[in-house]
């Protein structure tokens, strides 16, 4: 079941209808497992990872600010998250593998999903998880982002700037602090020596290091770029594989909606005869997203967007969003 934290939102039908079907589908999975050990390992794992994807359904809602529920299993599983970008809009995996008689089965059966876009540690293991969505920009809405992350995992934030310290304390309420796994700190040596640690800036010796200046996010030997909340918490929660793999499906996305806006504009300028330039803008940012190598190359397209957002607002008569 998921349980919504304090200063969430109100349930809407979106999110009781996926619950209660998600509920139902892991249900029926751990119930397999207890009482009809006969049914292959690999089929309940495969029902248990159709159920997460399931229960990931809320987050898709359409919901503007980062929400964190509680997704507990009520046997010790791994999930696994995979990314393949072998077609246009690539597709998201979902593995379970779960503990019976004190042994792990073997990884069951890959389901794809289209639609998610999921940055976790890859296995992340437990039986209670905690899901938070942001979505993502460019400069409108491309997709919810999900961050997975298990109860049994310590992240230590030091000295974060106000905003992700705000977003944070929001996310894990203003009275929870005992056994939480978002910790917040203002120096390094005050985190929890089991805790991974993330320094903002100007610290160092983390675990991972967060330099806001040059939107880059490094850990160990690895360096990832990014633009926006959304992108730094991914950076943060996956490996660079699983990172740059889901960057190259959103900008596929991105490509293809602005494709759909491309056409739009055409009529739209047309028929308004305005004059702001938006179609040879919004043409020079497909090109760059058909040109797109990896996160390296974010940073040219955000400021492309940035200008693309200013004309779009600076000619009210022929806009193309809102």
């Amino acid at each position: 079941m998921i349980k919504n934290k304090k200063g969430a939102m109100e349930f809407s039908f979106a999110w009781i209808f996926a619950i209660i079907a998600g509920a139902i589908i892991l249900s029926l999975a751990i119930y397999g497992v207890v009482k009809f050990m006969k049914i292959q390992g690999s089929e309940i794992d495969a029902q248990t990872a159709m159920g997460i994807g399931v229960l990931l359904n809320p987050l898709e809602s359409g919901f503007e600010d980062s929400k964190r529920v509680l997704m507990e299993i009520s046997t010790d599983t791994r999930i696994y998250t995979g990314c393949n970008n072998d077609s246009i809009f690539g597709r998201q995996t979902i593995t379970t593998s779960q503990k019976l008689s004190g042994e792990w089965s073997n990884e069951g059966v890959n389901v794809p999903f289209q639609n998610r876009y999921i940055f976790s540690k890859n296995p992340v293991q437990g039986k209670d998880f905690y899901v938070f969505s942001k979505p993502f920009e460019m400069p409108f809405k491309i997709a919810d982002l999900i961050y997975v992350t298990s109860t049994e995992d310590k992240y230590c934030f030091v000295n974060p700037p106000d905003e992700i310290e705000d977003e944070i304390k929001l996310l894990i309420g203003e009275n929870v602090r005992e056994n939480e796994n978002f910790i917040l700190e203002s120096r390094k040596v005050n985190c929890p020596s089991e805790s991974t640690q993330i320094c903002f800036d100007t610290q160092s010796g983390c675990d991972i290091y967060v330099n806001r200046n040059l939107r880059r996010v490094q850990r160990s030997s690895e360096t990832v770029w990014y633009e926006g909340d959304a992108l730094m918490y991914a950076a943060i929660f996956s490996n660079k594989k699983d990172y740059e793999c889901q960057i190259d499906r959103l900008m596929n996305r991105t490509e293809q909606i602005y494709e759909i806006y491309q056409d739009k504009a055409e009529f739209v300028l047309k028929k308004t005869n305005c004059d702001s330039q938006l179609d040879v803008e919004i043409m020079r940012m497909i090109n760059l997203l058909i040109n797109f190598q990896d996160s390296e190359d974010l940073s040219v397209i955000s400021d492309m967007s940035e200008e693309i957002e200013k004309k779009n607002k600076a000619y009210p008569e022929c806009r193309l969003w809102y």
